[in-house]
C-alpha cells in the first residue's frame, strides 16, 4: 500500500505489548494460566461485572452463552441478521434457529418494538447485538424478556467502552445488564489480543459452566493440577471445547485494557468531528447516539444519499488511498443460509435466501452504509482527506442522478 494508503482501521499497539507478551512467552506458561487469570479479574473491574471468563473468540464465547441460556435444539433465538454472521452462527452451534428482527435505522440496533411478535413457544433467549458499539436499547429488550421469561444474551463484541444509562447512573457495557455479555478482541475492535474473547456475568454458577466448557469439561483446571503437591487425576464429567485464550494473549490484553480510556477518548472525538465535518452533505445520514447510550465509535458507518451507487463511492475513495468498508452484512442474504430451516424471519413468513419485507431496514443499511476509516492514532490531515473525498464522490454521484 501506498505511504499515505489511510486503512479503515489499525490497532494501536506499542512497546508495551511486546513487552507483555516477552513476559509470558520467559515465563514458561504460555496457554491458559496466571496472565490469563490476571486479564479476567482486570476485565470485569474494569466492567463493573461480578465475572469474567477469558475465550478464544467472541464467537465461541456467543456459543457458550446460548449454551448457558438454556439454548438446545429445535430452539429458536431471536435476533438480528444485519451482524457479522458469527452471531447468527452461534445459535446454529446450539442447533438452534435464529429468528431475524428487523433494526431501527437511526442505531442500526434490534427494534424492540418487533421483538415480541417474533416470540414463538419455542424461543428460549433473545441475542441482541450493540452494533458497531452503540448500545442497543437493553431496558426494553429486557422488559420484554422478563415478560416472556427469557435469557437474554448480549452481543457486546464491538462494545468495550462504551456506557448506558441506567437508573440514573453511566453503566459500562459487559456490567452486564443481561444475564450475559459477549466481546471480542479481533484487531477491528478497541482491545485486541490479535484474537480472543471474553464472557461476563453477574451468576457465579454461569460462570462454573464457561470455566468447565472453554477446557474440555476437565474437572481440574491446569493451574491447579501444575501447583498441587499431590497426584491429581481429572475427570471430564461432560461435552467440553477447546475455546482457551493464551497468556501471551491474555498479557497484550492487560496492557491493551490499560490504554482503553484514551483510545475510546479519541475515538469520541474524532466522532464528533466527522459530525462537524459531514453534517452539510445532502442526503447524507450520519449516525446518531440516543440520549441514554454513549458509544465507543467501535465503527463510524453513514447511509449514502438515496440513490447513491455504494460501491461507486467506495471505488472513488479506494482509488484517492482510502479504504472504507459496506454496511454490516444481512446473515439472511448469505448463501450459508439459503436453505430452508436454517433461519426465519420474525413474522414467520420467509425462511430461505430471498429479500425480505420484514427486513428492510436491515437491507437497506447494508447497500447504504458505508463504514469511514476511524482509528485512535489518526490525525486531522487523514481525516480531512476522508471527509474530502466522501463529499467529492457524493456530490459526484448526485450530478448523475
Amino acid at each position: 500500500m501506498p505511504k499515505d494508503f489511510i486503512p479503515v482501521a489499525r490497532p494501536l499497539l506499542g512497546e508495551e505489548e511486546v513487552s507483555a507478551a516477552g513476559r509470558a512467552i520467559l515465563s514458561g506458561w504460555v496457554t491458559q494460566g496466571p496472565e490469563v487469570a490476571a486479564f479476567e479479574r482486570e476485565f470485569a473491574e474494569f466492567v463493573g461485572s461480578s465475572h469474567a471468563s477469558a475465550v478464544s473468540s467472541c464467537t465461541t464465547a456467543l456459543h457458550l452463552g446460548l449454551l448457558a441460556a438454556g439454548v438446545q435444539p429445535g430452539d429458536e433465538v431471536i435476533t438480528v441478521s444485519h451482524s457479522y454472521i458469527a452471531t447468527a452462527n452461534s445459535v446454529r452451534y446450539c442447533g438452534a434457529v435464529p429468528v431475524f428482527v428487523d433494526i431501527d435505522p437511526a442505531t442500526f440496533n434490534i427494534d424492540p418494538s418487533q421483538v415480541e411478535s417474533a416470540i414463538s413457544d419455542r424461543t428460549r433467549a433473545i441475542l441482541c447485538v450493540h452494533q458497531m458499539g452503540m448500545p442497543c436499547d437493553l431496558k426494553a429488550i429486557l422488559g420484554i424478556a422478563s415478560k416472556h421469561n427469557l435469557r437474554v444474551v448480549e452481543d457486546a463484541a464491538c462494545a468495550i467502552g462504551s456506557e448506558i444509562r441506567w437508573n440514573g447512573q453511566w453503566e459500562k457495557i459487559g456490567k452486564p445488564h443481561a444475564d450475559i455479555a459477549c466481546f471480542s478482541f479481533h484487531p477491528r475492535k478497541l482491545l485486541t489480543t490479535g484474537d480472543g474473547g471474553m464472557l461476563t456475568t453477574n451468576d457465579p454458577a454461569i460462570d462454573r459452566k464457561f470455566r468447565l466448557w472453554r477446557q474440555h469439561g476437565m474437572s481440574v483446571p491446569d493451574t491447579v493440577r501444575h501447583s498441587s503437591r499431590e497426584v491429581v487425576f481429572e475427570s471430564y464429567p461432560e461435552l467440553g471445547y477447546n475455546y482457551r485464550l493464551t497468556d501471551i494473549q491474555a498479557a497484550i490484553g492487560r496492557e491493551q485494557l490499560k490504554r482503553l480510556p484514551e483510545v475510546v477518548a479519541s475515538r469520541r472525538a474524532l466522532a464528533e468531528r466527522y459530525r462537524q465535518m459531514l453534517c452539510d452533505i445532502p442526503g447524507l445520514m450520519l449516525p446518531t447516539e440516543p440520549e441514554w447510550a454513549r458509544t465507543n465509535w467501535q465503527s463510524y458507518c453513514v447511509r449514502l444519499p438515496e440513490g447513491s451507487d455504494q460501491r461507486e463511492v467506495m471505488q472513488q475513495m479506494l482509488d484517492e488511498g482510502i479504504a472504507t468498508r459496506r454496511g454490516i452484512m444481512c446473515t439472511h442474504l448469505e448463501p450459508a443460509y439459503s436453505a430452508p430451516g436454517t433461519w426465519r424471519c420474525s413474522q414467520k413468513g420467509c425462511v430461505t435466501q430471498a429479500k425480505c419485507p420484514n427486513l428492510r431496514e436491515s437491507e437497506r443499511a447494508q447497500e447504504q452504509g458505508v463504514i469511514l476509516p476511524l482509528f485512535a492514532q489518526m490525525t486531522e490531515e487523514q481525516q480531512d482527506r476522508v471527509a474530502s473525498s466522501l463529499r467529492q464522490a457524493c456530490m459526484a454521484g448526485s450530478s448523475r442522478r
